[in-house]
């Protein structure tokens, strides 16, 4: 199976902000995002256990960094030419304009994008 970032439906959309993703490769989500620095996502996290994303994922840094913030405590940076995996507990502050592609349990990654899609109807009300 495979299929062009391009034919990835766009769920998420705002300046500077595209974010891709499509269920459906073997009970993952696959996902391309497309994010500006200076993006916190502590916010939209808000109100999830302990406020952290508890969904992990694995992926690979396209272009750009961000900073992630375990709950333990620690954090690590993802640059360019990346490999990564989060497990859960995380959030991220992007810290130059960031690409990613990033592959997600579709259970888990559902609960949290529904969660973000409330937290920024709030936001606009």
């Amino acid at each position: 199976m495979k299929i062009k970032k391009e034919d990835i439906p766009v769920i998420m959309e705002a300046p500077g902000t595209t974010m891709r993703n499509m269920t459906g490769f073997g009970g993952l989500t696959a996902a391309f995002n497309e994010v500006p620095a200076g993006t916190d996502f502590s916010a939209l996290l808000q109100g999830l256990k302990n406020d952290v994303c508890h969904c992990p994922h694995w992926g690979y840094v396209v272009e750009g960094e961000i900073l992630i913030k375990y709950d333990n405590g620690t954090e690590e940076t993802l640059a360019a030419g990346d490999m990564f995996y989060l497990p859960p507990g995380h959030t991220g502050i992007v810290k130059k304009d960031l690409k990613f592609v990033e592959f997600s349990p579709e259970k888990e990654f559902g609960q949290v994008m529904n969660h973000i899609a409330k937290k920024l109807e709030e936001m606009s009300a």
